[in-house]
């Protein structure tokens, strides 16, 4: 490129898909609002942010859109990335754009995690931006044609980070717009990578930079849901409690115009003061990694925080501020019981948990579990199939390590608890208990049944059409109208769900049979072959004369 043209760039920022089948696709859900995605690619308009004003910004979402020779053909400089199950997506990408001669950046927590897959990108972007960006950008104004870009680990002050750049979005098209409040996890999971990419120690942005982020999305026209897309939003409490107030007190001068979510550490049940001040805020819906019930398991992968605990009780009392739990389970621990399954099921049942993704165990690059088995001989790079096949997803795929338990075992226990969990009856039955304690009664805002009429309607309409659901969605509604009417449209929300989760679910157990068959093959093939009854041995051939 001329050097005359380098102080204006031309800069295409595309978000690879998603695989098309997957727990967080929502896709017949999505299609009741008439969304074509569950989330908004908030990393990218994140950097977007982040680049000279004066350089034109185009954003394509491979999700809810096309990519077309025209974008690319436009471009002075391509930048893609996301997260692991978006690695082949963005693999494609780089191809495509490459084919065309365009130059291509790399960013996001997957290069962060594994550089060596993207070698062949021009640059790439490893760690969290804001450290590097700057660089990068001289580098691009300079004209050069590639380099590494690697920010020092957990050093980057977030409170510096900038407002999105939420005017590249088409609202539309999305269920939900997400913000991040913290980075960082101060716990140690041993299967979970957020600790590696963002460190123990949260960082929390200030109260006014994010209520300046959330009036710049309101001021762009956005209504609605909102996603607290933090690993972990209780892991810097002090921060949470400082910033909650002003949170509830801007949203009442608004109307309660958002509504919000996030994902939470079960600990967050602990703390009374801080559920009451998520409830003022405004939030219906936490996310909480419990991944099984059985404490020797917890201790031994590193998640004591879920220990010495009654999981029930927790998430009851959750509910009881007004919120409702979805929930992260995962079967292939080393240390796992053979009643596994029925330990699982069992919570889900008690606890009544509605949605909950159950998975297998999955090695992630960077973590610490990865390097154990590496250590032990155990990883099996040949069983991972996690980026080769554009369908994978977490509740599908895993198991890339020798396991202590037989293969098979783990792949049925899997089955059995998503088959148990979501069948209709079982699922319903599930929500009307969540119908019954989801306490609205000291909601600063509850939420009006009258709120997104629309898509309560659609929602209503597919429901009671679909077969095998009708009757159980129309028992759980009259039994929530009768009992709490105020938890009516959360109880219908739950209810929608069931429209991708139901499929879904069926999708997942037909996955894992494949995997059991193809386990049962290899083991016939492997087994000695018994040693056949006299009788059953063939007649001896005939003598031969000579």
């Amino acid at each position: 490129m001329p050097n005359q043209q380098a102080a204006k760039l031309n800069v295409l920022l595309v978000y690879p898909r998603f695989p098309s089948l997957s727990f967080w696709n929502y896709k017949a859900t999505c299609e009741i609002t008439g969304a074509r995605h569950p989330a908004a690619p908030l990393g990218l308009i994140t950097v977007a942010a982040m680049l000279p004003r004066h350089w034109e910004l185009r954003l394509v979402d491979r999700n809810t859109e096309e990519l077309t020779e025209e974008d690319i053909g436009w471009a002075d400089i391509v930048m893609t990335g996301g997260m692991l199950p978006q690695q082949l997506d963005t693999l494609a990408v780089i191809d495509l754009c490459k084919l065309q001669g365009k130059r291509v950046a790399v960013g996001g927590p997957d290069i962060s995690s594994t550089p060596q897959v993207y070698a062949h990108a021009d640059f790439r972007i490893i760690g969290e931006a804001e450290d590097v960006i700057k660089d990068f950008i001289a580098a691009l104004e300079r004209s050069e044609t590639g380099g590494v870009f690697e920010a020092e680990k957990f050093k980057v002050d977030i409170t510096t980070s900038p407002i999105p750049r939420f005017d590249l979005l088409k609202f539309e098209q999305y269920l939900h717009v997400g913000v991040q409040f913290s980075r960082g996890c101060p716990f140690t999971c041993e299967f979970c990578d957020i600790i590696e990419l963002y460190g123990r120690v949260p960082r929390a942005k200030t109260d006014e930079q994010m209520l300046a982020e959330l009036g710049v999305l309101y001021k762009c026209g956005y209504r609605g849901w909102v996603d607290f897309v933090d690993d972990n939003m209780i892991g810097n409490k002090k921060a949470l409690k400082r910033f909650l107030p002003k949170l509830a007190e801007w949203q009442k001068e608004r109307g309660y115009t958002f509504e919000f979510t996030t994902e939470a550490s079960i600990n967050v049940a602990d703390d009374e003061q801080l559920l009451q001040l998520m409830r003022r805020a405004n939030f219906f819906a936490i996310f909480v990694g419990i991944e099984t019930p059985d404490p020797e398991t917890l201790v031994a992968t590193s998640k004591k925080q879920n220990t010495k605990r009654d999981l029930t009780a927790n998430i009851h009392s959750i509910y009881g501020a007004g919120i409702f739990v979805t929930a992260g389970f995962i079967v292939g621990f080393d240390a796992e019981k053979t009643n596994v399954a029925k330990q699982i099921t069992g919570l889900i049942e008690s606890a009544a948990i509605p949605v909950c993704m159950v998975g297998l165990l999955y090695a992630l690059p960077n973590t610490q579990l990865i390097r154990r088995l590496t250590r032990e001989g155990r990883l099996r790079p040949e069983l991972d199939v996690f980026v080769e096949n554009e369908e994978c997803d977490q509740c599908t795929v895993g198991l890339n390590f020798d396991t202590v338990r037989p293969r098979q075992e783990i792949l049925r226990d899997c089955k059995d608890i998503v088959e148990t969990v979501y069948a209709p009856a079982a699922y319903f039955s599930r929500i009307r208990q969540v119908g019954l304690l989801l306490d609205y009664s000291r909601h600063t805002n509850p939420y009006p049944l009258g709120r997104n009429l629309r898509e309560l309607a659609a929602a209503f309409w597919r429901l009671t059409r679909t077969r095998d659901v009708a009757w159980h969605f129309w028992r759980t509604v009259i039994n929530c109208a009768m009992h709490n009417p105020t938890a009516l449209r959360s109880v219908i929300k739950m209810s929608a769900l069931y429209l991708h989760l139901g499929p879904f679910s069926q999708y997942v157990a037909k996955s894992l049979d494949r995997q059991i068959a193809k386990q049962a093959s290899k083991w016939q093939r492997l087994r000695p072959l018994p040693k056949p009854a006299a009788s059953e041995l063939p007649p001896a051939p005939a003598a031969t004369m000579i």
